[in-house]
């Protein structure tokens, strides 16, 4: 095996089991890992549990709402992700195998499967509340940013942090039917700790990154990176505590955030910069933390 196959993130799975036609266009959307759809699902379950006084039957609407919304729209943000950096993708052995960047999906049939995306996306988000719509058709804008940030900015996982974690205000909104400090905390705290995870992401490819002039924070950072994951891992914690705190949490949520703080402390312990897998392991983990921090908010709200 050649250290491009090695190297690749397409994962056929079970998705060899799919009729050869679709199987292209689940690699586009990255169905084949969720950890992605994980990532962008989570902060719109903390924004539906943090608020106090929402019907348990609501809570239940809203995540399964929000479930097939993170799917659809993860799919969607991959496939603008994929147009714009094809060129970048045929140059990264951890990508180069992407349908686009190979030439099994042309740039006509990704746009018209992106809008297919959309319109599923546009009947999720239409069962949501007035100022949902708003906030849903906004974040459109920071989808399409995203990719072009790599190429103006250092810090283009700050981008990222606005965009994923854009479901921690529009989930508060879609329980509540307005915006807060409580929820501004919230999602400050979302964009701290995407930061930290994509930075963890970003260390897989730095050399080819380098080599083909795309920016990021794990190239910003440099040897450094234990010390900046850290930090903004520390920033994630601080506003979740200030959320908890603004959101009259009880003292035992506060304590059940000591278990993604532990997960954080764990992550930094085994992080190496140099080595892509172990880069990888702990980026997926962040599905941990996520659940963690969910539980911490959910036990705020009913004790």
């Amino acid at each position: 095996m050649n250290q491009s196959s090695s190297r690749s993130d397409i994962n056929l799975s079970w998705v060899r089991f799919l009729p050869q036609s679709w199987q292209p266009y689940a690699l586009l959307s990255r169905i084949d890992r969720p950890i992605g759809s994980w990532l962008l699902f989570l902060p719109g379950v903390w924004g539906i549990v943090l608020p106090h006084g929402i019907p348990t039957m609501t809570r239940i609407k809203l995540i399964i709402l929000f479930a097939i919304g993170s799917v659809v729209m993860r799919s969607a943000g991959c496939v603008v992700n994929d147009i714009w950096d094809r060129d970048f993708d045929r140059q990264v052995a951890r990508t180069q195998q992407r349908p686009i960047a190979n030439g099994t999906i042309s740039v006509k049939q990704a746009l018209f499967f992106l809008f297919v995306l959309l319109m599923i996306g546009l009947v999720v988000l239409l069962q949501l509340n007035p100022l949902s719509w708003i906030l849903g058709a906004s974040s459109l804008i920071l989808v399409a940013l995203y990719p072009g940030a790599k190429r103006v900015t250092w810090w283009p996982q700050l981008v990222l942090g606005f965009t994923f974690g854009f479901g921690a205000p529009l989930g508060y909104a879609a329980a509540t039917g307005y915006l807060s400090w409580t929820q501004a905390a919230l999602y400050a705290a979302t964009i701290f700790w995407q930061i930290g995870f994509d930075t963890i992401y970003g260390y897989q490819d730095i050399e080819d990154d380098q080599r083909v002039g795309v920016k990021s924070t794990a190239r910003w950072a440099g040897e450094a990176g234990k010390q900046f994951v850290a930090i903004n891992y520390a920033l994630c914690v601080f506003f979740l505590i200030v959320t908890s705190i603004l959101n009259h949490n009880s003292f035992l949520a506060l304590l059940v955030l000591l278990l993604p703080i532990a997960h954080f402390v764990w992550q930094i312990q085994k992080f190496d910069l140099h080595n892509p897998k172990v880069c990888l392991t702990l980026f997926k983990s962040n599905r941990d933390v996520g659940i963690l921090i969910a539980l911490a908010l959910l036990i705020g709200n009913i004790i």
